[in-house]
């Protein structure tokens, strides 16, 4: 086990898929835009895995992988061949608190998708009527 698995930082409790995403690619020395461009992918997907609105299929996983030199497990979950994270760890109610946040941010992605496939259901209701 590396030293970063063990402070906790890019373990599951810590971060989430995303935020060893973006690490993995700065660490690599690229920007999204880069990364995106060498995956076959819109700015905006990749965004969006970085923000943990959206996952990547198995093949981009794949490539994620080996063009950022991480091993496939530490993308997932933090355990395995990954980066080194900070020695220090964040404090368990900062961690609880960026915790909450991530939790908030992917269910309000989950309701506007939602409220969009409502609207557009809606509408379809009132031509039809």
């Amino acid at each position: 086990m590396d030293e970063g698995t063990e402070s906790g930082w890019y373990s599951d409790e810590s971060a989430t898929f995303g935020d060893r995403l973006a690490a993995a690619r700065d660490a690599a020395g690229m920007s999204q835009k880069d990364l995106a461009k060498r995956l076959g992918v819109k700015l905006s997907t990749l965004r969006n895995w970085e923000d943990d609105l959206a996952e990547p299929r198995a093949n981009k996983l794949s490539m994620v992988s080996g063009l950022l030199s991480v091993s496939l497990p530490w993308l997932l979950t933090g355990e395995g061949d990954g980066l080194d994270g900070p020695v220090s760890e964040l404090p368990e109610d900062v961690s609880a608190i960026l915790s909450e946040m991530r939790s908030l941010r992917t269910q309000s992605s989950r309701i506007a998708d939602r409220l969009g496939i409502l609207e557009k259901r809606l509408r379809q209701a009132v031509t039809e009527g």
